[in-house]
């Protein structure tokens, strides 16, 4: 396991009549928490922000195509540090243990994603006319898939990981309609009829891969603090340094190329502007190198300034099924406020609809989006805290679930 300077209190310092604490390593947690930070960005633009497609350099601002980029590294780093978690779960756990816990929690998640998060908090509504299948429903099958992967030598799970990561880009041009292949590989239609649509978002294939190169990263947590530093910085600006090539190259890793635009600026950001979905070799290349970099950078200690990501990192499932709910619900009080009524929030009759039916004048610049995304972390943050504080007093099995 890390040395003592990187991990928070540990059971043994607790007395003989206390639940058991958990070992946790703090730096994880702390990237974790920043990561799940910045995502509430995102999410907050998605619901008072201009309706506009934030990284169409024909259209976008700089502004506002930063404000989408730096949300990219959310996904890339959650779905890295779910397989990191579960390897650091091995020191409590058998491996069937883990591998029935994986499996749980991804069963969860799917009624999580589909049921309850699309109802009480996506769309605030019951009428299943349109699901989208996002975040939680990849996280949920890489958990399923890393339930049986783990059952194997750590670098063959790795080394399964690195290839799901570096070859899928070859099947780019496939185009079959196979629902499998659509699950897998796809991002469109999964389900399209006059009474129901379901979309998938996530592709699963790639994702799956980073969090089984996640669960290989588990095991850099047992090593000494020099050697694991040192593999963080070189690790780190070794795959940064890669994306940077590959991109320049402009052939192997991405969909999209980047192309000279009207300025040097905008070239920069067609540079930057690889594809999410489903997350290419080079999108996870420009992500996930920095991503490891942050990790050396904190893992002498948590600086005060980080304390707070500290906390939300311990608990991010429920910060994200909370987040959601909150950005909703503010967005109908000022929707109330502005029209007189919010109908709008809570009706997703289509796709051209969704999360909630736009009102007519509705969304603000990017100042508001901020000011409002800081409205949500201010306000998460204590219910956070108070959440950490009882998953650490208490050792329910359901605590570990959310």
């Amino acid at each position: 396991m890390a040395t003592a300077a990187a991990l928070s209190p540990t059971a043994a310092a607790a007395p003989a009549s206390a639940p058991a604490r958990r070992f946790r390593v703090e730096s994880v947690d702390v990237v974790r928490g920043l990561i799940m930070i910045v995502m509430a960005l995102d999410h907050t633009r998605d619901y008072f922000g201009v309706a506009a497609n934030p990284v169409d350099l024909a259209t976008a601002s700089a502004g506002l195509f930063m404000t989408r980029w730096i949300t990219h590294f959310c996904a890339p780093v959650f779905f890295l540090l779910t397989g990191t978690g579960a390897y650091l779960s091995r020191r409590r756990k058998t491996t069937g243990e883990l591998s029935r816990f994986l499996l749980t929690r991804g069963v969860w998640l799917i009624v999580l994603e589909a049921v309850v998060m699309r109802c009480l908090a996506y769309q605030f509504n019951f009428d299943f006319r349109v699901t989208f299948l996002i975040v939680l429903w990849a996280l949920a099958w890489a958990m399923i898939t890393l339930s049986v992967l783990v059952r194997l030598p750590v670098a063959a799970v790795t080394a399964i990981g690195i290839a799901l990561i570096a070859g899928h880009n070859l099947f780019d041009g496939v185009t079959w309609t196979n629902p499998l292949w659509t699950l897998l590989h796809g991002r469109t239609l999964l389900l399209n009829t006059p009474d129901h649509v379901v979309f998938v978002v996530y592709p699963l294939v790639p994702w799956i891969g980073v969090t089984a190169v996640g669960y290989g990263l588990g095991r850099v947590y047992e090593w000494d603090a020099e050697r694991r530093r040192r593999f963080l910085v070189r690790t780190g600006i070794a795959l940064t340094l890669a994306f940077l090539v590959l991109r320049a190259v402009n052939g192997y890793g991405d969909p999209s190329r980047w192309a000279p635009q009207r300025t040097a600026a905008f070239t920069v950001l067609s540079f930057m502007n690889t594809s999410k979905y489903p997350p290419s070799l080079l999108f996870l290349l420009m992500t996930l190198g920095p991503a490891l970099l942050l990790l050396r950078a904190v893992d002498a200690g948590t600086p005060r300034l980080l304390r707070p990501a500290l906390t939300i990192g311990k608990v991010p499932l429920f910060y994200y099924a909370l987040h959601f709910a909150l950005i909703h619900l503010f967005a109908v009080v000022v929707c109330y406020l502005k029209y007189g009524t919010a109908h709008w929030m809570f009706e997703s009759p289509d796709m051209n609809s969704y999360p909630f039916t736009t009102p007519p004048g509705w969304g603000f610049g990017l100042p508001g989006v901020y000011l409002a995304w800081a409205l949500v972390v201010l306000t998460m943050y204590p219910l956070c805290r108070w959440y950490a504080g009882l998953k650490q007093r208490r050792n329910d099995p359901w605590l570990s679930y959310l």
